[in-house]
C-alpha cells in the first residue's frame, strides 16, 4: 500500500481537511499543551530574574521564549505537513549538516561557564547536538531497516561508529548529559531492532571500561565527572549547591506550591529556568503540576507506542521508538537531576525549558512524530 504509506504533499495541492483528518489529534493536543505550559512557565520563571538579577527589560527572556516557541510550533506544523517521502530523503543531508556543525564547535564554538557547546549565529547561540540527535536517530533507523546491509550486526556496528564519533565530540565540549542521553537512546533503538541481549551487555560493559580508562588517563579533562558523581553519592565531599537548592524548592512547594512568582529557586540558582525548570514549577505551582507534565509526556509516549504496534513498516517503527525514547529519557534525566536522583547534567526539559536550540529541536521531533504517526503509515 505504497500510496497509503507516503502522503503526497506540495504547497499547491495541500489539503487542510485531509491533513486534519490524518493527523493524530491526541498526540498533537499533547504537544500543543506542552508548548502552552512552556510559554506560561517561562513568563513565571524569567520575568523577575530578568528585572532584578540581570538588570534587563522585565519581559526580555519571556519575549525570546515566546519567539522561539512560535518558531518551533510553526516548524512542527510544517514538518508534519510534508510528505513522508520528502522527510526520508532529507534525513542524511540534515544529519551530515548538523554533524559538521558539531565538528566545528571545538574550533569556533563559544565557551560559556567552562563548556564549549555553542556556535554564535549572531541572532542566537546555536547548539548543534540538539539538532544532531533526532537526525542521528532517523539515520540509524534507515541504516538498520533499509536492507542494503544484509547483516544486522554489521548495521549495528556502523551505527555504533557514528555514535562513537558524536560522543567523542561531546566529551570534548564537555557534555556528559547529552552523551548519556544519546547513548541510552541508541541502545534502546538497537535493542528494539533485534540485537542480542548478550551483545548489548558486553557493549555496555566495554563502554564503562573505556569511560573509566579515559578518566584515569586524562584526569584533568574528566575530573569534573568524578567530582559530580562523588558529590552526588556523598554531598559532603563536593559542591552540590544546585541540586540541594532544587530539592529544597520541591519540598517547600509541596502539593499546591507557594504561588506564582513566590519561588526563590530561580533567583538563587544560575540557569534555573533551563536546567531546573521542573523544580521551579514544583516550588511555585506544586508537585501536582509537575506530575501532570510528566503524565503528558507519558501519554504521548503511550499513544505513539500503540501506533507503532499497528504499523507494519520497520523504518517507521524504529524511528518512532527512537524519537519517543529520546523525549522520555531526556524528560526523566531532567526530572531525576531536579529531584537529586541523578548527578547534575545540565539537561533541559523538552518544550518547557528556556533556550532556542532546545525548543526548536523539540519542534522538529514533534513534527516528525506527527508526520510518522499520521493515518497514512498505519497500514
Amino acid at each position: 500500500m505504497q500510496e497509503n504509506t507516503i502522503k503526497n504533499f506540495s504547497p499547491k495541492n495541500f489539503n487542510f481537511k485531509k491533513y486534519w483528518r490524518n493527523i493524530d489529534k491526541q498526540i498533537l493536543a499533547g504537544f500543543v499543551l506542552l508548548f502552552i505550559l512552556g510559554i506560561f512557565f517561562s513568563f513565571s520563571s524569567t520575568s523577575i530574574l530578568a528585572d532584578e538579577r540581570l538588570d534587563r527589560e522585565h519581559y526580555s527572556f519571556f519575549q525570546k521564549h515566546l519567539l522561539y516557541a512560535a518558531a518551533s510550533f510553526s516548524l512542527m506544523i510544517l514538518i508534519s505537513s510534508l510528505s513522508n517521502e520528502l522527510i526520508n530523503k532529507i534525513i542524511f543531508p540534515c544529519f551530515l549538516l548538523f554533524f559538521i556543525t558539531l565538528l566545528l564547535v571545538p574550533f569556533i564554538g563559544i565557551e560559556v561557564k567552562g563548556a564549549k557547546r555553542w556556535l554564535n549565529l549572531y541572532f542566537f547561540n546555536f547548539q548543534p547536538i540538539e539538532f544532531t540527535k533526532p537526525f542521528f536517530i532517523l539515520f540509524v533507523s534507515q541504516i538498520i531497516s533499509s536492507g542494503r546491509i544484509k547483516n544486522l550486526n554489521f548495521s549495528h556496528f556502523i551505527s555504533f561508529l557514528l555514535l562513537s564519533a558524536i560522543i567523542l565530540l561531546l566529551v570534548e565540549q564537555p557534555d556528559l548529559g547529552q552523551s548519556v542521553l544519546i547513548f541510552c537512546t541508541w541502545l534502546s533503538l538497537i535493542f528494539i531492532s533485534g540485537m542480542n541481549i548478550y551483545f548489548i551487555t558486553t557493549l555496555v560493559i566495554s563502554v564503562i571500561i573505556v569511560f573509566f580508562s579515559l578518566v584515569a588517563l586524562a584526569p584533568e579533562k574528566f575530573n569534573y565527572i568524578i567530582n559530580r558523581i562523588s558529590s552526588f553519592l556523598d554531598p559532603s565531599k563536593g559542591e552540590n549547591f544546585q541540586s540541594q537548592k532544587a530539592i529544597e524548592a520541591i519540598r517547600q512547594g509541596g502539593i499546591k506550591g507557594q504561588g506564582m512568582g513566590e519561588g526563590i529557586l530561580k533567583e538563587s540558582v544560575p540557569e534555573a529556568h533551563t536546567d531546573y525548570i521542573i523544580a521551579v514549577i514544583s516550588e511555585e505551582f506544586g508537585s501536582i503540576i509537575s506530575i501532570l507534565i510528566i503524565l503528558i509526556f507519558l501519554f504521548i509516549a503511550l499513544r505513539i507506542t500503540k501506533i507503532i504496534i499497528d504499523s507494519k513498516n520497520n523504518f517507521y517503527k524504529l524511528s518512532l521508538c527512537g524519537l519517543v525514547s529520546l523525549l522520555i529519557f531526556q524528560t526523566f534525566i531532567h526530572v531525576g537531576v531536579n529531584a537529586n536522583l541523578l548527578p547534575t547534567t545540565g539537561m533541559t526539559l523538552p518544550f518547557l525549558s528556556y533556550g532556542g536550540s532546545s525548543l526548536i529541536s523539540s519542534g522538529i521531533i514533534a513534527g516528525i512524530v506527527l508526520n510518522y504517526t499520521s493515518l497514512g503509515i498505519k497500514n
